[in-house]
């Protein structure tokens, strides 16, 4: 894990407890799917624990869901506290939101095509990528993999892309909203114009999978997060908050009974809880609280880096070890232990550093931050 620093008790006593919990299990969860999902190691163990990897393999994998309600969460606390329409500068929001993301992910995509490259030499398997491209390499920089009919290198470059669009949707949202409203005092305008956001997503765009690689597949989830922090306000009068409420469960409740799916049946239950005690901030210096802050700070960081590592440990694994059951297994426990051991080093050599070059570069660039970004560098980092 990361290193501890003197601040880290003070800080960890200051952030948001259930979403430091939530991002670390969800963080594990994806780390075991694409072990058990991709990796030659899973296979062979099967045998030794079939249901587990079944599930793993499978199931799993909607623990996405829970980075995606987060996002949507975390991302109207910053842009929008109380959902009041207008954003002054949605292109700076925007701009300042991929040179948060873009930086380490690229790091991490370049280790994933070295990764590859070791990988290919020790086994020949379907979960390694032809060698990149320099036109993969531009498309994946600009988030436009997926869109462009480009292999993601990593697993969870997908992933990356689409939060970026959805942050940017949101953002661009609460700037039409402010001028849909002008000087007028339209305090249900943008919880309504998210929740048509959300009906639409889960009625249309979400049932069909070749829309998976844009914003509207995901936005339904990402619009309960939003709604989540807007009604957890406990400013706010009852009758408010249970429109806001009925605003965010209505669509969501309406689309499950079209067609169930378990991942959005996730995303309101995450969404709910996170409306009921997401506000809540650990007072607690204890040891649980510190492990559960570290290994939220870093789920970002292992979510980037798990792919490369997993895929270097399953070719090892495959040339130098035997392939017994009993040793693959192992196998898969080594990588999971290893991702973590390597996203707490990324996030502290390269994820920490990169982000202090670039937001010196952007205040130099742009000016002082404002209010609102200094909150959202705070959310992140919770």
């Amino acid at each position: 894990m990361k290193l501890a620093s003197p601040g880290d008790h003070a800080q960890a006593r200051s952030e948001f407890v259930l979403i430091n919990l939530l991002k670390a299990v969800a963080a594990q969860l994806i780390v075991l799917h694409h072990l058990a999902f991709y990796g030659p190691m899973a296979d062979r163990a099967r045998p030794l624990v079939p249901d587990l990897m079944d599930w793993l393999g499978d199931t799993a994998r909607i623990a996405v869901q829970v980075f995606l309600v987060i996002g949507g969460f975390l991302a109207a606390k910053s842009l929008s506290p109380a959902a009041h329409a207008g954003l002054a500068r949605p292109r700076a929001a925007i701009w300042r939101r991929y040179v948060k993301l873009v930086p380490p992910f690229m790091a991490a995509t370049l280790l994933a095509a070295l990764a590859t490259a070791v990988a290919a030499a020790w086994m020949t398997h379907d979960s390694i990528s032809a060698p990149a491209t320099f036109a993969q390499l531009c498309a994946h920089a600009v988030l436009l993999h997926g869109v462009l009919g480009y292999e993601s290198l990593s697993a969870g470059a997908w992933y990356v892309a689409i939060d970026f669009q959805l942050y940017a949707a949101l953002a661009l949202l609460l700037w039409l909203a402010g001028r849909v409203a002008g000087t007028r005092a339209l305090p249900y305008l943008v919880p309504c114009a998210v929740a048509a956001g959300m009906a639409v997503s889960l009625l249309y765009f979400n049932l069909d999978a070749d829309w998976d690689d844009w914003a509207p597949y995901f936005f339904g989830s990402y619009g309960l997060g939003a709604m989540a922090w807007w009604a957890g306000d406990r400013g706010r009068k009852g009758g408010a908050v249970a429109l806001l409420v009925a605003l965010a469960v209505l669509p969501v409740l309406g689309a499950l009974v079209l067609e169930f799916r378990e991942r959005i049946a996730l995303a309101l239950a995450v969404a709910g809880v996170l409306f009921l005690f997401g506000r809540s901030r650990t007072a607690s210096g204890s040891l649980a609280a510190t492990v559960i802050g570290r290994l939220g700070r870093i789920s970002y960081a292992v979510f980037l880096v798990h792919f490369p590592v997993c895929l270097v440990l399953n070719a090892a694994f495959t040339r130098f070890v035997p392939l017994d059951p009993q040793w693959q297994l192992l196998g898969v426990a080594g990588a999971w232990a290893a991702s973590l051991v390597a996203g707490a080093a990324f996030h502290r050599w390269v994820e920490v550093p990169l982000g202090r070059i670039v937001h010196s570069a952007t205040r130099r660039a742009t000016g002082p931050a404002s209010p609102a970004w200094r909150s959202e560098g705070k959310a992140l980092r919770s």
